[in-house]
């Protein structure tokens, strides 16, 4: 009869266990310097090897030619527990026999001696089953046994024993077996078998083992049961995983916000049985790289992949925000949640798939951060202005009235800009900017309408005839319009001179015609709040500073969008933001 791999090839010694070195040397010093303990507990995750030291310990404390504390399998006491002759070596199943009445009759039977070795040793697996009746029963007989009686308690729930039995035990912890550690043994085996793995097969077969050494064996026994040369895209088929492939091309449809692709690899997934469930969980583990790549300087040794494959994951990382990584981490473990609770995998997939890619329908906290954190993006890389047309319209500037200021009051600013401008180490001063109040006014846009009132009462802006200069313009003051390249400077120079004008022009934009500057706002009354309180003298103050020209100020003037569609608001800064710095916010 065919023996299964985990069973064949179950360690018989302590040195043939892997991957708990710090239990097993433990044990053997034990055993070699006759300290061994009445009461063990040994705790870990499924497949790490609790139950098999358990019956190497039983063997080694039984052993008549133990060496070196290790059991040497070939007496007649070895033999007779390895082949189950021997009754001295009691397994029980804590599961199936969680009752008072079985812990009392264990305690009966442990009265007496063993039959052949020197211990009897009772091995409860799963020992978190009992139930607090049989806890209580135990409890006595395992804080004194008799002499000759040793038990292993084993558990993978070490949490919900009484602190009256942890108390009573030597407890040693099983680690989860580390990939590369499991992949040399899965290399071992392979090789006694017959069968040739590829390192990226053993490595694969490492990760969906997840630490428990018995379900790779089990993985590679699948596969070798469909052919005896295991490569990578068969362990896949045999798991019922989605492929690398999948994961990363789920992974760009996120990116790129395509939730029509993603809904497609879905189906098509879907229709080669895939399983969805297994699939959120490859999910959960492909974006759990991508957030210790993006969180970590030195996150190669923390991933279990292939070089090639990690140089793909820091790639795909470079795609997304620390918060959209986090977003879809939650949101996929809520829905590996709800599968599990019952229903359906595949629409709850395609569900979480499409709130990622549209991350305007959902309405949760750490979407709302993912939205806010590319806005924040876009900040660093420029100012947010009004989305451009390729063409811009062609505006007529007309000159705005300018109210004049009282003779008496003295520029505040003259004095710096003297100070300024002139260079200190040339002996001929520099001749200074005047912005009087009789320069020639503001050119505003062209407004059928009057201008909206400022005060309560209804005040209509006087209408004067431009100067001969403004109606003769040359051909470059008639040409297009050309964004102004400086405009973080000139915010800036706004910023130290005056913060309430500043803070009117955050999310505007300039453009220049000839000595004409033309202001781009959101704000329909820009133009009312820039005549008032000589805040036009101070923009070209400011742009005078920067560029060492006089402009002339106006109001840019847009054509209507026909487009009447109302647009989320995170998502028309985030394309105000990428038209300004030509950078794709993801």
């Amino acid at each position: 009869m065919y023996q299964v791999l985990y069973r064949k090839y179950r360690p018989k010694v302590f040195s043939d266990v892997y991957g708990q070195d710090h239990v097993t040397s433990t044990l053997r010093n034990e055993i070699k310097n006759g300290r061994v303990s009445h009461a063990y507990l040994f705790t870990g995750s499924r497949g790490t090897g609790k139950t098999t030291c358990a019956k190497i310990l039983a063997k080694a404390v039984n052993c008549e030619n133990n060496q070196d504390g290790e059991p040497c399998n070939e007496c007649e006491v070895c033999r007779g527990i390895e082949s189950g002759d021997i009754f001295d070596v009691v397994e029980i199943d804590a599961a199936s026999n969680n009752g008072v009445d079985n812990i009392r009759d264990l305690r009966e039977e442990a009265n007496y001696t063993p039959s052949r070795g020197k211990y009897r040793v009772y091995i409860i697996d799963e020992v978190h089953m009992l139930s607090t009746g049989a806890f209580n029963a135990l409890l006595k007989t395992l804080e004194e046994p008799p002499a000759h009686v040793i038990f292993i308690l084993a558990t993978t729930e070490v949490h919900k024993l009484p602190a009256t039995i942890l108390s009573r035990c030597q407890r040693f912890d099983f680690k989860r077996i580390q990939p590369e550690t499991m992949s040399k043994r899965l290399m071992q085996v392979a090789s006694l078998e017959g069968i040739t793995l590829d390192d990226d097969a053993a490595i694969l077969i490492a990760r969906i083992a997840d630490g428990a050494l018995r379900d790779g064996l089990s993985i590679l026994d699948q596969c070798a049961s469909r052919s005896k040369e295991v490569n990578s895209a068969l362990v896949s088929e045999v798991a019922g995983l989605a492929g690398r492939e999948a994961m990363f091309s789920l992974s760009d449809c996120i990116a790129k916000k395509d939730s029509s692709a993603a809904i497609s690899l879905i189906s098509e997934l879907y229709q080669n049985s895939f399983d969805m469930e297994r699939l959120c969980s490859e999910m959960i583990n492909h974006f759990r790289n991508l957030l210790v790549i993006k969180t970590t300087k030195n996150s190669r040794p923390l991933i279990i992949c292939t070089d090639d494959e990690y140089n793909i994951l820091a790639s795909a990382a470079s795609a997304f925000t620390l918060e959209a990584i986090i977003n879809a981490l939650d949101l996929f473990q809520n829905t590996l949640v709800t599968i599990k609770s019952g229903a359906t995998a595949r629409i709850e997939m395609e569900m979480a798939l499409v709130r990622l890619c549209e991350p305007k329908l959902d309405s949760g906290i750490n979407s709302i951060l993912d939205r806010v954190s590319a806005v924040e993006r876009a900040v660093r890389n420029g100012v947010f202005a009004a989305p451009v047309k390729a063409q811009a319209p062609e505006t007529e500037a007309k000159p705005m009235p300018e109210e004049k200021p009282e003779p008496e009051k003295k520029n505040p600013f003259e004095d710096i800009i003297k100070k300024e401008s002139k260079p200190e180490p040339q002996p001929e001063p520099q001749p200074e900017p005047s912005f009087e109040a009789d320069e020639t006014p503001l050119p505003p846009p062209v407004e059928e309408a009057p201008l909206p009132p400022v005060d309560e009462a209804p005040v209509q802006p006087p209408v004067s005839e431009p100067p001969a200069a403004e109606k003769t313009q040359t051909e470059e003051q008639k040409s297009e319009a050309v964004e102004f390249p400086q405009w973080g400077e000139f915010m800036d120079e706004i910023r130290k001179s005056e913060i309430t004008l500043y803070s009117i022009f955050v999310g505007a934009k300039g453009y220049t015609r000839g000595d004409i500057f033309l202001i781009d706002s959101p704000n329909s009354s820009i133009g009312d709040f820039i005549k008032k309180n000589n805040y036009s003298k101070n923009i070209k103050i400011a742009l005078y500073n920067i560029t060492g020209k006089k402009y002339k100020i106006g109001i840019y003037k847009r054509e209507q969008s026909s487009d009447n569609e109302k647009r989320d608001a995170l998502d028309d800064l985030i394309l105000r933001a990428q038209r300004k710095t030509n950078v794709e916010i993801k």
